[in-house]
């Protein structure tokens, strides 16, 4: 019996749409992770894009646990002495919707070329609208 190992002609890569409204950041971050990597997929290979694309809509209607909302912060470094800005979850959410998602999905996804790829498949809306109807996206309803 030989391993099976896919060829880019084996791979097909599908399209979902999910709605963010009301989940939990780090619990909806990590099913998207998990479903841009291809592990979902019995014909896995982790030397390989296999994952399917992922709209999330409604962005901007996430949900965190706890405090996080005014406790988790986001930092940056203009690169000069005392250049250190931080910037909290709630005004995030309410200057760059998108961002918060992507970087805990981001996070949880391979640091190479591999991971920067199945992050391009990643498509973040903080509205209900999404310019991707032509390409058919099924909805997909997460586990938790």
């Amino acid at each position: 019996m030989k391993t099976f190992s896919p060829t880019p002609n084996d791979i097909n890569h599908e399209w979902f749409v999910v709605d963010a409204t009301n989940q939990v950041l780090g619990r909806l971050a990590s099913q998207i992770a998990h479903r841009l990597r291809g592990k979902h997929k019995p014909e896995f290979a982790p030397h390989m894009d296999n994952g399917d694309y992922i709209i999330v809509v409604n962005c901007d209607k996430i949900a965190v646990t706890g405090t996080k909302m005014h406790n988790k912060k986001y930092y940056r470094h203009s690169g000069w002495v005392g250049g250190l800005k931080e910037t909290t979850l709630e005004d995030m959410l309410v200057k760059k919707p998108a961002f918060a998602l992507m970087n805990a999905v981001r996070g949880m996804l391979p640091k190479n070329k591999l991971g920067r790829a199945m992050l391009k498949k990643l498509k973040v809306y903080p509205g209900s609208e999404h310019p991707h109807t032509a390409q058919k996206p099924k909805p997909l309803t997460l586990s938790y």
